[in-house]
């Protein structure tokens, strides 16, 4: 059956069905991990599935092609720099994550990715060992990354980013110096996958945030941290469709930061895992932005994941 797009959406919006949570670490359950967690239509969360690709922690991931998603970039240690990853892996539509492919663009961690043009995708941001970083990797409909694409924008790493708009993305928050330097700028990503200038901040300055698309147009940013594992944070911001970045809603579930999140059931939202502790637990988002309150976690506790929607 084919999804019933509103009057206001554009046809080639992505609005898949299922969702992925991937990779991510917990010293207490095997240090840096591969496995996945696949997200029914109905935002439920499935047991553990045994991981494909190198372990690492800190990447991202995003939907392209209009059904199928990538996790790409992360690393296994903060030094040396070679312990920094470009690889990527597909998700094929059915939830299957592939082998790791051969890297393109700088080896980062600590990045974030969304959507754009209604079937490609876009990596940007992120750290290497000593230096915050504001490039961007576009990835075709084929899901091909390219090389590096020029900074735009204040360089940092711990942020966010979600579709809105149809066709359109956004990149949110982060960590812009060394300890304690966080900020809530935001940068706007045309259909065209072209990167723009900072936008003043709206909202609480902080880290380790998550974001994901809703309601066929619109995004929403949630928790994070106050800077360099300050207080965990649980407020949201939802973003509108023509990427406006609404103030602090008052937070629902446990505070926590460097978390994941993912679209479900072709409007909805789902955020899940996270730290302050260790948590496997997750908030839906229904499709007028409205967070749940926490649903008993499902799979290995973990941080630093990553996640995308694909079907």
């Amino acid at each position: 059956m084919f999804p019933i797009i509103p009057a206001n959406s554009a046809a080639s919006f992505t609005v898949n069905d299922e969702g992925i949570f991937g990779y991510g670490n917990n010293p207490s359950a095997g240090g840096y991990l591969s496995m996945t967690n696949l997200v029914s239509n109905a935002g439920v969360v499935a047991t553990d599935v045994t991981g494909v690709g190198t372990a690492r922690r800190q990447l991202a991931g995003c939907e392209y092609g209009g059904d199928k998603g990538i996790f790409g970039y992360g690393y296994t240690a903060n030094e040396p720099a070679t312990s920094y990853f470009s690889m990527t892996n597909l998700v094929s539509n059915a939830g299957v994550v592939a082998t790791d492919v051969t890297g393109v663009g700088t080896a980062r961690s600590a990045l974030a990715a969304c959507g754009y043009g209604g079937d490609k995708g876009i990596f940007g941001f992120g750290q290497t060992p000593g230096s915050k970083l504001g490039m961007t990797n576009l990835v075709s409909n084929a899901g091909v990354v390219a090389t590096d694409t020029a900074a735009v924008g204040t360089a940092r790493s711990a942020l966010g980013a979600c579709e809105y708009g149809n066709d359109k993305g956004i990149f949110g928050y982060g960590n812009d110096g060394a300890h304690m330097e966080v900020c809530d700028i935001t940068n706007l990503v045309s259909n065209a996958g072209v990167v723009a200038s900072d936008v003043t901040g709206v909202g609480t300055e902080r880290e380790g945030v998550a974001a994901c698309g809703y309601g066929y147009d619109k995004g929403i940013f949630g928790y994070g941290a106050t800077g360099d594992a300050g207080t965990a944070l649980s407020m949201t911001n939802l973003v509108t469709n023509a990427g406006v970045v609404g103030t602090d809603v008052t937070g629902v579930g446990t505070a926590r930061y460097y978390l994941a999140a993912t679209q479900y059931g072709e409007d909805k939202g789902i955020f899940g895992y996270g730290q302050n502790s260790f948590y496997s637990r997750t908030n839906l988002v229904t499709n007028v932005g409205v967070v749940g309150t926490d649903v008993t976690g499902v799979g290995t506790a973990r941080r630093n994941l990553a996640a995308c929607s694909f079907n």
